[in-house]
């Protein structure tokens, strides 16, 4: 309370509180000497009751940003009633649940917050990011839809209720709508063919690990306009004919950013055609989870990425053919300056490594000056190369 008062007041513009903190009289401090404060995190997940609110008269009304990690257990609703009239103004909003927590067997499922209620209280919401959360279905998207026609970004990635029966609403009331994020739901082909596409200005697209028809991933990318950014791995479904299709009916003109973790239905000629084609324009690639995509077509495309920030490739599954890494990182920094994130996720016993390997992290180093992030499997290959 103290540093509150005394440290922070004005100053104060980001603030997380675990549960132990989240009491009334914590808030109301807030409110009263920190009014700048305009992204708050509450962590609710470990809680087993919440503290008592009923004296709450107070809390922060210039939050932008809000994100409320739910508990598995506690009703949330004694605590949100209290601050509905104060989050009117609320742009940003994430609610994060226990997807990460869920057992194999199946437990109860209870609805710990009223996003029917909290969708009235936040009439400005322009990204909605629902993660994980095992109650959370296309009602709830219909909902926000209803109230939020500001709305740029929604995310349901691992809510697995989602059946996409709520997308020809959402598109056709949220028409600024640019991002949508549904990772490892439950999408229904005929749902997502219901939507009317063409239509939308839709720019990023994540479908990864949803299951559905080659039909429908040719229809959804043949009517896509605008798309620049898609992620769509995991998906049986997505084949060369889907690719192909894509790159002559579809329109990839504008995509900067491809996701195609763990397609193992699609050829390498395949996709060698595909950057052949576009591959100037990626500012991000990740071909990673596919045992036949070695450093033989990432060298032969290599020349092409030049643009590129991210480079994700390998796999952590056991292959039988060995991985040059000093020659393709040397390919890499010779070919990529822009660079700022590199993965390379093949397992340490498909990794071969030569005399010149600590040359290859040098060159690495000294040609891509805004490299940021290098991710490798073995750590003995930086230290004992």
């Amino acid at each position: 309370m103290s540093l509150i008062n005394g440290r922070f007041g004005a100053s104060l513009r980001y603030l997380e509180l675990p549960m132990e903190l989240i009491t009334h009289t914590v808030l109301h401090e807030l409110a009263s000497k920190c009014p700048n404060l305009t992204h708050i995190l509450l962590d609710f997940s470990t809680a087993m009751q919440l503290h008592d609110f009923n004296d709450m008269q107070a809390f922060p009304t210039k939050l932008k940003n809000m994100c409320i990690c739910l508990s598995e257990v506690i009703f949330m609703e004694g605590f949100m009633r209290k601050i509905y009239n104060f989050i009117n103004g609320l742009e940003v909003l994430h609610l994060i649940g226990t997807y990460e927590k869920v057992e194999e067997e199946e437990e109860e499922i209870y609805e710990v917050i009223n996003i029917h209620k909290l969708k009235a209280a936040t009439p400005n919401l322009r990204v909605v990011n629902l993660y994980g959360i095992n109650f959370v279905d296309d009602s709830h998207i219909e909902a926000f839809s209803s109230n939020s026609i500001q709305l740029e970004c929604l995310a349901v990635n691992y809510c697995a209720k989602i059946t996409g029966s709520s997308l020809p609403a959402l598109f056709q009331r949220c028409r600024k709508l640019k991002c949508l994020l549904m990772h490892q739901t439950s999408l229904l082909s005929e749902h997502v063919m219901a939507v009317e596409w063409e239509k939308t200005q839709l720019q990023e697209l994540d479908i990864s690990a949803t299951d559905l028809s080659t039909e429908c991933l040719t229809d959804l990318l043949t009517r896509l306009t605008s798309l620049r950014w898609l992620s769509c791995g995991q998906q049986d479904g997505f084949n060369d004919s889907v690719l192909k299709t894509f790159s002559e009916q579809g329109n990839p003109r504008n995509l900067i950013a491809l996701d195609l973790d763990s397609s193992d239905n699609l050829s390498e000629d395949a996709l060698y055609k595909f950057i052949c084609k576009y591959g100037a324009q990626f500012r991000g690639l990740s071909l990673s989870g596919m045992p036949h995509i070695t450093d033989q077509l990432w060298s032969s495309v290599l020349p092409l990425l030049k643009n590129a920030r991210i480079l994700i490739m390998g796999t952590a599954d056991r292959m039988s053919t060995k991985i040059h890494v000093d020659q393709l990182v040397d390919a890499i920094a010779g070919n990529c300056s822009l660079l700022e994130r590199l993965e390379l996720r093949w397992d340490p016993e498909t990794l071969r490594f030569s005399d010149k390997g600590q040359k290859a992290i040098d060159t690495i180093r000294v040609r891509c000056l805004k490299l940021r992030c290098l991710g490798l499997t073995s750590v003995s290959y930086v230290l004992n190369p």
